[in-house]
């Protein structure tokens, strides 16, 4: 037995067959539609090859400028907005002693929905005449307010209702690391004196930085990806102000006058993107949280 494990044929016949399987629905696919990136092709019709001519078009298109800004906004709230409360309902949840389990399952339900569900669900919460938002808000006096339809609100009301959907996944995520850490630690802590939120700031959220760091990775990739969520509540309106590259990419590449080529070359920015994003942060915080660990 022990010589049949270091026997290399062995890991070869278990590793091969996924390596073949991944490369054929995974690289060749994906290399072979970089390919149209470089191309005028409608998807149907013979493809002309027209060099960086797509690439340029959706750097000189100001629609598209502005959808890389809105992904920014969403790269912007998820990490500075998203990821501290993330933390907070992580640590809150964490120190309850009764009810533990309905309080994480109620903070997921939301990431197991359908993203149509949670976008038909919030537009009517957002409904400016009947939505129970501006239900409530009238109580104070305050006017109605278009949230969907308004290009000072539409930006804010996706970013909530997509942290609402995908907070409760990443607070799993955390409250797992929160629960790891020995309880000796915090006892310990308690008796030199160390108030709650000490203990909090000072033991547990040093303790959980690497499951922090991969939260801030997951929600940067999250962002840059961010579509469905966009195509179920605006469209990219009003007046592009919710249009992200993505829902860009599929107006472009499925609208009246598809574009596949031209859609194939935001998909590769999409992903040229994320990629440069992650890699700066493994590098700067990333790589400063492995020094400390």
């Amino acid at each position: 037995m022990k010589s049949t494990l270091k026997n290399p044929y062995v890991y070869a016949m278990f590793v091969l067959p996924t390596l073949l399987l991944y490369c054929l629905f995974f690289i060749y696919p994906m290399a072979s539609s970089s390919f149209y990136a470089f191309t005028d092709w409608n998807g149907l019709e013979d493809y002309k090859f027209i060099g960086f001519d797509n690439f340029t078009t959706a750097f000189n298109d100001p629609d598209f400028r502005n959808a890389i800004v809105n992904n920014m906004y969403f790269i912007l709230f998820s990490v500075f907005i998203q990821v501290p409360l993330i933390i907070f309902f992580a640590i809150l949840v964490g120190h309850v002693k009764r009810f533990q389990g309905f309080y994480k399952t109620t903070v997921f339900i939301p990431s197991i929905l359908s993203t149509s569900v949670i976008g038909i669900l919030w537009g009517f919460i957002y409904e400016p005449e009947i939505g129970p938002l501006n239900k409530l808000l009238s109580v104070f006096g305050i006017d109605p307010i278009y949230w969907l339809a308004d290009t000072k609100w539409a930006m804010f009301a996706v970013l909530a209702t997509n942290a609402w959907q995908w907070m409760g996944f990443y607070i799993v995520l955390v409250l797992a690391a929160i629960l790891a850490i020995p309880r000796e630690v915090n006892e310990a802590a308690e008796i030199d004196g160390a108030s709650g939120r000490q203990r909090a700031l000072l033991i547990t959220v040093p303790l959980i930085r690497p499951i922090i760091s991969v939260v801030i990775m997951l929600s940067i990739a999250g962002a840059m990806r961010v579509v469905d969520i966009i195509l179920v509540m605006t469209k990219g309106g009003p007046v592009g102000s919710t249009e992200v590259m993505a829902s860009y990419l599929v107006n472009e590449a499925m609208g009246v006058d598809p574009n596949y080529g031209f859609g194939t070359a935001i998909s590769l920015i999409i992903f040229a993107f994320a990629l440069v994003l992650t890699a700066l942060y493994q590098l700067t915080l990333g790589r400063n949280q492995g020094g400390n660990d």
